[in-house]
């Protein structure tokens, strides 16, 4: 192997390593989330929710789960295609993965964030505080990357030097 593929496939196996450490600490909050979102079901007070609690809990739960999905997936891929060669290949869905694992995870944050909201002080307040939560997790985790993305310089000749 040459230098220069030896220096790519280091290169390929740290974002890959940095990769799945982001989706370790994602996937944490996302489990304890999700486990608190399926004991809510189980309480006394819920048995008498009305429709809009049920719902919003029931599509959270679902956004909770796909998030769960996909921020689990890479680990999966990773395993299954190991030592075949595709560590690339691994690390473009497994980005694609994660990057709509993070969105699966705002919309159910932001479903906790009014439900528990609905149940402290309802009506419109609650449904503020969730737009807010909204506003709060798309501009942090997806218009304020997005945008320095966008700023972007680099050459496509450059970008094999970078992680």
């Amino acid at each position: 192997m040459s230098e220069a593929e030896l220096s790519d496939q280091r290169r390929l196996a740290r974002n890959l390593n940095e990769l799945l450490q982001e989706l370790r600490v994602a996937q944490a909050g996302v489990q304890i989330l999700f486990g608190f979102l399926l004991s809510i079901a189980f309480t006394e007070r819920y048995a008498s929710a009305d429709m809009y609690v049920r719902t919003t809990h029931s599509i959270t739960i679902l956004f909770a789960a796909g998030a769960v999905a996909l921020l689990t997936a890479p680990a999966s891929w990773h395993r299954i295609l190991f030592r075949r060669g595709r560590r690339e290949d691994i690390i473009e869905v497994a980005n694609r993965f994660a990057v709509l694992g993070l969105a699966c995870l705002a919309v159910a944050m932001t479903g906790t964030i009014l439900l528990l909201a609905e149940v402290i002080v309802g009506g419109w307040l609650a449904i503020l505080m969730g737009a807010l939560a909204a506003a709060l997790f798309g501009t942090l985790w997806f218009l304020l990357p997005w945008r320095e993305r966008g700023q972007d310089t680099i050459e496509a000749s450059d970008e094999a030097d970078l992680d």
